[in-house]
């Protein structure tokens, strides 16, 4: 049940247009989307833990499919280049499994 202090947001409402982006209109995309910035970069979360790393993954994830462009290409390079790595390590780790098992 909401207070009778607080404003009524809908689920879609940033509270940045409470806080920091007084006076200007909800409704609008353009506000809308600056408002969804300040959220992401308000993000208060602890970065040392699981659940912090997996949070900055989705948010790397996220970045990436809203760039367009070169940077678009940039993270589907880094995407590329952290499977490459990560491939060379397994296949590096099963072929000294079966070296030193045979």
């Amino acid at each position: 049940m909401p207070e009778l202090h607080e404003p009524d947001r809908s689920s879609a409402r940033s509270r940045q247009f409470d806080d920091e982006l007084v006076g200007l209109d909800p409704d609008d995309p353009e506000a809308q989307a600056f408002a969804a910035h300040l959220d992401r970069m308000q993000c208060d979360r602890p970065a040392y833990t699981v659940e912090g790393y997996l949070d900055g993954v989705r948010d790397f994830a996220d970045s990436a499919n809203r760039a367009e462009g070169e940077r678009r290409w940039a993270a589907v390079l880094v995407v590329l280049l952290l499977l490459a790595v990560a491939a060379y390590l397994v296949g590096d780790a099963l072929l000294f499994v079966l070296v030193t098992w045979l």
